[in-house]
């Protein structure tokens, strides 16, 4: 390891020499920690008996080797304090930990697995210019072989349930909530203790591998969570791993998060490479495609509040750790989870940016869904609430996401966000999707979204697949899945999404009536979306596209086989002396390609 680098927080390959490592008939095992006394390794091999551990290089690092331990073992690190007190402790790049409530670092072998997907990797793309339709998913609760809480799939068994309804629904690409180990359920993963450790719930690193190959195989994308700015306060994690604050501030004011978990400390360089180290092992070691980044707000400023100003140690990490992690996987995605107006986040480094591929757009999230709670005869004021985010939207790489946490703590679900009563909220919804799926941006569905669920999201439970049942929540699946093979089949969709010339307002100026259109444009087509998001129906309507003879419809919410009254799909729209007439239905979008 280049020692210097570990120091100087520049490097990414801390793990290949801490943590305990399988060679030779033995393991080697090695631990950061200049504030202990004395360390004792402590596992199965031993009786769970103390081994003393050696300083070595600079009297920071502790080594030992036991040639009894096997991969599947488990172990502590018993780390005593200067004032003798001791606390068993977890490997901090240990690659394996047991189910909680228990906390054992366990041997792994990491070159355990072949990955067959080199196609795959060749030819993966960070999708800039092309078709990104992500679901999102909690591991544990997508699908459940039994009632309990505890009852979860492997990561083998989910392969079989996971990718064929990806396929099947339209989805390229799949995000996963943080598979790092962590203590409490009701985190979600987001508070870790290990960090170079896949979840023990679902089963072990190599079943993970397995996993992300199969995805690969049938053409999906595997993107995961990961949470570079606080972690579980659990004393056998990181906190005061030596007896000293070595990853978190030693000042609660900015040391405890607002989740109570602990902030890391940026400005440690040991700090930075554990966290680099971290980000780039999902990537080599399980051929992760990209990491969506948790919390990016809360490292841009102290505490996520712009008024107690920048914080710009953990700013120039973001920017060291972007730059590095593309120059190793230059096609991987780097998307950040940032509500703050923070200028550059998706710009490159060598030009002041912090070099992510991609920022969620929670603006366009809470405007968007505020104007369709809203009911519809105030909707008119509200009018240009879905007109502001074009003001901004190229100031980043925006992704739009509708994810877990629009579904959660009394927020209310997507369908159930609609304004008015049951029957109302399903044709709102289907234009609602329509609008999102037009508007430029790469997209982001959280599970569950797609078959209208009215229960918000419990990690204890699975789905309500049993919604499917019922007429409504049918003909809404079957709608998302063509509109999700509706964007993935035509560019005009996702060719230019950041290129000003691929988007054009046809009309934002029907505050009276609801009604909106614009034009999407590729390379080799064009698309006019109309929208009427009041309760009204509109007769000829009048609009005009540049350059435009013929409408063909492609697409309409309306239709009956999604739940609407209209049985016709082929329309065809041509152009009179005032351009282009049609009658809109009450909470309704249609799509049409642009003939010259």
């Amino acid at each position: 390891m280049d020692f210097y680098g570990f120091y100087t927080g520049k490097i990414f390959d801390a793990y290949e020499y801490l943590g305990a490592h399988y060679e030779n008939n033995g393991t080697v095992f090695r631990v950061f920690a200049p504030g202990a006394l004395r360390i004792s390794l402590i596992g199965e091999f031993n009786g769970w008996q103390e081994y003393g551990m050696n300083k070595t290089y600079d009297g920071n690092f502790w080594e030992c080797r036991v040639d009894n331990a096997r991969p599947g073992m488990m172990y502590k690190y018993r780390v005593y304090d200067s004032e003798s007190h001791f606390i068993d402790h977890c490997d901090p790049y240990g690659f394996g930990m047991e189910l909680r409530p228990h906390n054992a670092s366990i041997i792994r072998e990491m070159g355990d697995y072949c990955f067959q997907d080199m196609t795959w990797m060749s030819e993966r793309s960070a999708c800039k210019n092309k078709p990104l339709n992500i679901y999102e998913v909690h591991f544990g609760s997508f699908r459940k072989p039994g009632e309990s809480p505890e009852d979860w799939y492997s990561y083998e068994e989910m392969a079989n349930l996971l990718i064929p309804y990806l396929k099947e629904k339209g989805y390229n690409y799949l995000e996963i909530m943080p598979l790092n180990e962590y203590p409490s359920d009701e985190s979600w993963g987001y508070q870790g203790t290990g960090f170079f450790s896949p979840t023990s719930r679902y089963g072990t690193g190599r079943q993970l591998k397995m996993f992300v190959d199969a995805c690969h195989r049938n053409g999906i994308g595997v993107i995961m969570d990961f949470v570079p700015v606080h972690f579980a306060v659990d004393d056998y994690g990181l906190a005061r791993f030596d007896g000293t604050a070595l990853y978190e501030y030693p000042n609660g004011a900015v040391g405890v998060s607002e989740w109570g978990s602990c902030n890391f400390m940026h400005s440690r360089g040991e700090v930075r490479s554990f966290l680099q180290s971290a980000a780039n092992y999902w990537l080599k070691e399980f051929h992760m495609d990209g990491l969506r980044m948790d919390a990016i707000s809360r490292a841009i400023y102290w505490q996520g509040n712009p008024e107690r100003g920048v914080n710009l140690n953990a700013v120039e990490f973001l920017r060291y750790m972007n730059q590095g992690i593309k120059g190793l996987h230059p096609s991987a995605i780097l998307a950040a989870e940032d509500s703050t107006s923070y200028p550059g986040v998706t710009k490159a480094v060598s030009e002041g940016g912090l070099g992510f591929d991609y920022k969620w757009d929670m603006g366009w999230m809470n405007d968007t869904l505020n104007y369709f709670r809203t009911a519809p005869k105030y909707r008119s004021e509200n009018y240009h609430k879905l007109t502001f985010s074009m003001m901004y939207y190229y100031d980043d790489r925006f992704l739009l996401p509708l994810s877990h946490d629009e579904v959660v703590h009394g927020k209310a679900t997507i369908l159930q966000k609609m304004n008015g009563e049951y029957e109302e909220k399903f044709p709102q919804a289907r234009a609602f999707y329509m609008y999102m799926y037009a508007h430029p941006g790469k997209k982001l569905n959280f599970m569950g979204n797609e078959i209208g669920q009215f229960r918000e999201w419990d990690e204890k439970r699975q789905q309500d697949w049993s919604l499917l049942d019922y007429p409504k929540h049918r003909e809404f699946h079957r709608f998302m899945a063509d509109l999700n093979a509706f964007y993935l089949a035509h560019p005009a969709f996702f060719e230019k999404d950041y290129e000003r010339d691929g988007f054009r307002w046809i009309d934002c100026h029907q505050e009276a009536g609801c009604i909106y259109a614009f034009e999407r444009i590729s390379a080799k087509e064009r698309i006019a979306a109309v929208f009427n998001f009041s309760g009204k129906v509109w007769k000829d309507y009048h609009f005009q596209v540049e350059n435009a003879a013929v409408l063909k419809r492609l697409l309409s919410s309306n239709q009956n086989i999604y739940g609407g009254s209209e049985k016709e799909k082929d329309v065809l729209l041509k152009a009179g002396e005032g351009g282009f007439s049609v009658t809109l239905q009450p909470f309704s979008a249609e799509y049409y390609e642009v003939d010259n």
